[in-house]
């Protein structure tokens, strides 16, 4: 029986007093301003500006809320960051080789309202924001354009800041513009019905014209030509 026990004993796996190595857990981007403004971004972009706050910024990065701080001040510090990531301009294809100043002016305000209806929260953020580098690159390089084509010193900062309210006015309009094309079309008959007294607005049919697009481009082309130099 003690030799049975014994050989019981020998078949067990011995202790070497040496744990298994354990698997290494998998390492997490390091936290950096650049990775909390992506995920501010993308946050704004999902939930909007009221639903931004410092723990659900820090919870999108599997963070702690104070880990945030040594990289960004509060946040209106993350708005200011955010806002400025979205309206980096890269610039018109060969624009350094071009002449045609009416053509860069329209490239960079499309761009410019193109970019703020992909993220509509920058609009309503950027007249009470700071202007970061990238904002004042696009005004910077404006300015330039502008000046090169003829626009006097005196008339530089009223043509800037006619560009920048209808472009503003233009991005905000159509991103609250809501209404679908049934509603639009009931809106139209209802103009129809009172033609007497909105007559124009009826032959225009106003209320059905959705050519965002185009409406902005013909409308920016009323602004170049009063800005285009006195012959």
């Amino acid at each position: 029986m003690t030799a049975k026990r014994s050989g019981a004993r020998s078949k067990r796996p011995q202790r070497t007093g040496i744990s298994p190595p354990m698997p290494e857990a998998p390492s997490e981007p390091s936290l950096s301003r650049q990775r909390i403004v992506a995920a501010a971004v993308e946050l704004l972009d999902a939930k909007g500006i009221e639903e931004l706050t410092m723990r659900r910024l820090a919870d999108r990065l599997g963070s702690g809320v104070m880990s945030l701080y040594w990289h960004v001040d509060n946040k209106d510090d993350v708005f200011d960051l955010a806002l400025d990531s979205v309206l980096e301009y890269r610039g018109a294809p060969q624009m350094v080789q071009s002449q045609d100043w009416r053509g860069e002016v329209a490239h960079m305000l499309e761009d410019w309202r193109a970019s703020m209806l992909r993220h509509p929260w920058s609009a309503s953020l950027l007249p009470r924001r700071a202007l970061g580098p990238n904002i004042l690159s696009r005004l910077e390089l404006l300015s330039r354009t502008l000046s090169r084509a003829g626009v006097a010193d005196a008339d530089l900062n009223a043509a800037i800041w006619s560009l920048w309210n209808y472009v503003m006015g233009a991005t905000i309009t159509r991103a609250s513009f809501g209404l679908s094309d049934e509603d639009r079309a009931a809106a139209q008959q209802r103009v129809a019905r009172l033609g007497e007294h909105y007559p124009t607005i009826e032959r225009s049919r106003l209320l059905l014209d959705d050519d965002w697009d185009g409406a902005f481009r013909k409308g920016l082309d009323f602004l170049l030509d009063g800005l285009a130099p006195r012959q």
